[in-house]
């Protein structure tokens, strides 16, 4: 069987993709550097993805996508930007088939040298090792913290250099999550902020929740985590100091953790606040945050702009204009938990 009727025999998605490939060996390359694990990287990219399809482009059809992640490991990130920014491999696309009990011989179609092009850099760590890594090619980033004050951008409107992205700005929301904790219990205690002392949404985040706590006199216990064995340690503290209220810090690591901190806050019958909206689903009693998957959406829409020859410093970074507060009423029962008239009268979205 001939090279031409094996390929049309196979047919679909398959082995469609690998053809257009071959057919275009300069499609751009986006390279992800993620702070976290394979199953969170998967949606974002799939966020991304819907972006880059507002701008023309199709992940697999205009668009390649290589993932680096660090799995929580932020130490790694450094070496995984230099291998992308290095990428310079001979693409090797392997199929085989069976068709009527008889194995197809493998088929190689060389995709040439292709190189990245851009790298979409998921959380503070990534970006900053991405920074690091290269000063040509282009990074649209996505962060909790202010990126001006990091060190990220010159400036939010003109970012400069060759990087932009999306801000949540999540540190700066710490204070409100804060407000949100002590209307939930007004008769005062402790309130204790779950915290990554290397992370650099974590430093920025703890400085100005010190802040706002001193000023109003609230004791704040504070507590780090580093791995999933910290986390149980962390909630045995809590109880030891009679917390009231948990407020889980904006990190990646503790991001990715979601869903073992929500089962520590209902096994310790702690409340927590999030800044995941995510989680809420999945059992997470309050979060305050904007909407994750349309920042990504945002980022892969910027990153199809830069495609077509737009530059990153002239492309202001993005900064959400909606925040939802969403409130698990199922799991504030399962905590004894009454939640305030005025604190659900605010709430963008009830889960009952």
């Amino acid at each position: 069987m001939r090279r031409r009727e094996f390929i049309t025999l196979l047919g679909g998605a398959a082995c469609w993709p690998l053809a257009a490939r071959a057919q275009q060996p300069t499609m751009p390359v986006v390279g992800f550097l993620s702070s976290l694990s394979a199953s969170v990287t998967g949606k974002r990219v799939v966020s991304f993805g819907q972006g880059l399809t507002e701008t023309g482009y199709i992940v697999g059809r205009d668009v390649m996508v290589e993932q680096r992640l660090a799995d929580g490991q932020y130490d790694r990130l450094p070496a995984l930007a230099a291998d992308l920014v290095n990428r310079r491999v001979n693409l090797i696309a392997e199929m085989a088939s069976i068709m009527d009990g008889r194995r197809i011989r493998e088929i190689r179609i060389d995709r040439g040298v292709m190189s990245v092009n851009l790298i979409a850099a998921l959380a503070p760590p990534a970006a900053f090792a991405a920074k690091a890594a290269t000063t040509t090619i282009p990074i649209v980033f996505i962060a909790a913290l202010d990126p001006v004050k990091a060190g990220l951008v010159a400036s939010l409107n003109r970012p400069g250099g060759n990087i932009t992205g999306i801000t949540f700005i999540g540190a700066s929301l710490g204070g409100k999550r804060l407000e949100l904790a002590r209307e939930l219990v007004p008769n005062g205690g402790v309130i204790a902020l779950l915290t990554h002392p290397g992370s650099p949404d974590a430093l920025e985040e703890l400085r100005e929740l010190q802040s706002d706590a001193n000023a109003i006199g609230q004791q704040l216990l504070v507590l780090s985590a580093t791995s999933e064995d910290d986390l149980e340690s962390a909630f045995a503290s809590m109880a030891q100091h009679g917390v009231r209220v948990l407020l889980i810090g904006q990190d990646p690591f503790l991001f990715q953790a979601g869903g073992q901190l929500v089962a520590l806050a209902a096994k310790h019958r702690i409340p927590a606040i999030y800044g995941n909206s995510e989680l809420a689903a999945a059992g997470a009693l309050i979060s305050y945050s904007a909407s994750i998957p349309d920042a990504w959406r945002l980022a892969g829409n910027y990153a199809g702009r830069i495609f077509k020859g737009a530059k990153p410093a002239d492309l202001p970074v993005v900064q959400p204009t909606k925040f939802d507060l969403v409130i698990n009423l199922n799991t504030a029962k399962a905590l004894g938990l009454t939640i305030p008239p005025t604190l659900l009268a605010r709430a963008d979205e009830v889960i009952e």
